[in-house]
């Protein structure tokens, strides 16, 4: 084992990008959860600018066989995120082939990760902050773990940490029945090489997975260094709809300013921090900011209210549209009002003019509809 000092030149990130996406469907049967579009672009993709902002070159990228492929097309090798001064910037694929938990992914990852440090970030969270502060804790207490924390109303769903009055680990637990805390465990990580041995000792749970808590909850017993962080802006796990949308409203809102490379006609009236990317065309349109719009989408004759992101290659006719996300290939038209919802790649929402008034749905497994 290489010592911690040694290696904190060399800090690795490891991305858990598998799963089954199940409380997104029906989008994640046909796409990866972590790739669906957070203000046009995917959710793992913010995950890797965090990682590469903390100055992280090397990343491991964990992959199931479903989604695999789509994730690599999508991503890339690194070389999107090697700009100057972060050169040299790679992106290696490791598939699991089943998901059997947080800690099992890292022993699959063993080879890429060898004795190094290592942030591990699960691939479709989001938080308000970059991660160079949790790294700087690590490195400052000689750590065996650093993790991140946030308080919620509903610690049963979670990974629950007790902690002291200092930010030390005292006790962790796999989404307790009661809980002794409302402190759950965000979705980002940091980890020496200690890590390894923990998970070596542990056993699977009773739903048949390795848990990362065990594994922390081992360095705790053993009389390791544990600390943690609350965290001091918002977190987002984006595999639910209202997440999601959530998670959409506030990248808009915070990270998203005015940027007009489409083209508006004279006609269009255009309020706040509106986004139209090259190639997109609007036309006698109302846009009201913060929203985005895709290369390639056509808005005619339509109100596009906040919070909206409408993906590539859209086309939006004669309808209202606020607090939605709209994904690439989709048709819209002539509908009155639609709000807070998700819509997926090349679906079509449009009102029918040829028959007597009806609903007439074609509706996948797992979808919601709401009229």
């Amino acid at each position: 084992m290489s010592n911690k000092k040694d290696s904190k030149k060399k800090m690795k990130a490891l991305v858990l990008s598998g799963g089954k996406g199940t409380r997104l469907r029906p989008l994640t049967y046909t796409g990866a959860k972590q790739l669906v579009p957070i203000a046009n672009r995917p959710i793992l993709s913010y995950v890797i600018d965090n990682i590469v902002k903390a100055g992280i070159r090397e990343i491991g990228v964990i992959i199931s066989p479903e989604t695999g492929g789509e994730i690599r097309n999508t991503i890339g090798d690194g070389s999107k995120w090697g700009a100057e001064p972060l050169q040299g910037v790679s992106i290696t694929y490791i598939q699991q082939d089943e998901p059997k938990g947080l800690a099992h992914a890292v022993v699959v990852a063993g080879e890429f990760l060898g004795d190094d440090p290592f942030v591990m970030y699960l691939g479709d969270n989001l938080i308000g902050c970059g991660i160079e502060k949790f790294i700087q804790t690590f490195n400052d207490t000689d750590a065996d773990a650093v993790i991140l924390l946030n308080p919620v109303d509903n610690p049963s769903a979670f990974g629950v940490a007790t902690v002291n009055e200092k930010g030390a680990i005292l006790k962790l637990e796999e989404k307790p029945k009661n809980p002794e805390s409302n402190l759950a465990l965000v979705g980002v990580y940091v980890f020496s090489n200690e890590i390894h041995r923990a998970i070596s000792k542990i056993k699977p749970s009773l739903r048949g997975e390795l848990e990362i808590t065990d594994a922390i909850q081992h360095l705790v017993s053993a009389g390791k260094s544990v600390h943690s962080h609350i965290l001091d802006t918002w977190w987002l796990d984006t595999g639910k709809k209202d997440d999601l949308l959530a998670a959409n409203t506030i990248v808009l809102d915070e990270w998203y300013k005015r940027d007009i490379a489409g083209l508006v006609d004279a006609a269009s009236t255009v309020t706040g921090r509106v986004t139209v990317e090259k190639g997109a065309v609007v036309r006698n349109s109302t846009l009201r900011g913060p929203i985005v719009i895709g290369s390639g989408a056509v808005i005619e004759d339509s109100f596009i209210g906040p919070f909206t992101s409408i993906g590539a290659d859209t086309s939006i006719k004669k309808s209202i549209i606020e607090h939605c996300v709209i994904l690439s290939g989709a048709e819209i038209s002539h509908i009155n009002r639609l709000e807070d919802s998700l819509i997926g790649r090349n679906a079509k929402v449009i009102k029918c003019h040829h028959k007597h008034e009806a609903l007439r749905l074609m509706i996948g497994d797992d979808s919601v509809v709401e009229v």
